[in-house]
């Protein structure tokens, strides 16, 4: 179960965190893969690590989510490349965290266009592509905040901005089910990356989890994987519409 080979994945944010872990599962099933990042130097060398070490297809672009003619000239290139495309896994993103009175106009609009914006975009550009084969496995990644709110952290355009994508990601499930394309959201926790890890490892941090997360723990690297490569497998064909809280337990008390 869950072989991805022969299916080409399109991983977005893939330059760094949880966007290269994902990229890495993909690999390790034998997708191909589309990376994309503004980073082409990162790129580079990451893609030549998977060739090497998983024998598959790896095709750098560099592209800002943000930008509309970057994402179009990204998905030609990977359709001049390809042929097709299996898997969109939308995963770009980043937060200005402010509170909603002291957050300005800028603040808000970054994030919004980087965490949602981004991700209609990303979508309607590569889901012409899934049309034309009537298969494909769009997931995104939104975050346990997305669903709830949260004391510990004033972070109010990022909260409208993952909900957002939970219910774009229901819109589009409905929309493109009977063109063989499933949508669905994956919401994580608080997860390990390279930028993360320092305030995590924090006794506040620690402490917090403690009373706040039922495992008392934050989410590994590779804890995240099985989500993204189940949702992106022939077996959850019949899997669209969902959202799957990655998060410890946070969002069950």
């Amino acid at each position: 179960m869950f072989d991805l080979s022969g299916k080409v994945a399109v991983v977005t944010g893939a330059s760094s965190g949880l966007g290269v872990q994902m990229a890495t599962a993909f690999a390790r099933q034998g997708a191909d893969l589309v990376i994309l990042a503004r980073r082409v130097e990162r790129l580079e060398e990451f893609a030549e690590k998977l060739r090497k070490e998983f024998k598959v297809k790896v095709l750098p672009v560099k592209c800002d989510v943000t930008s509309t003619d970057d994402i179009n000239a990204a998905a030609e290139a990977a359709e001049k490349e390809f042929g097709k495309v299996d898997i969109l896994l939308n995963c770009a993103g980043s937060s200005k965290d402010k509170g909603v009175v002291d957050m300005t106009d800028e603040e808000w609009d970054f994030t919004i266009a980087t965490d949602e914006t981004s991700v209609f975009k990303m979508t309607r550009a590569f889901a012409r592509i899934m049309q034309k084969n009537k298969y494909g496995r769009i997931i995104n990644i939104a975050s346990m905040y997305g669903l709830v709110g949260n004391t510990e952290i004033h972070t109010v355009a990022y909260h409208a901005s993952k909900g957002a994508v939970v219910n774009f990601t229901r819109a589009v499930a409905a929309e493109l089910a009977t063109d063989g394309i499933t949508c669905n959201a994956i919401c994580p926790g608080y997860f390990e990356t390279e930028l993360t890890k320092a305030v995590l490892d924090t006794e506040s941090f620690q402490a917090f989890a403690k009373t706040h997360v039922p495992m008392q723990r934050y989410g590994k690297p590779g804890e995240l994987d099985a989500a993204a490569v189940f949702l992106a497998s022939d077996e959850a064909r019949y899997v669209t519409g969902a959202i799957l809280p990655v998060d410890g337990g946070y969002t069950c008390i």
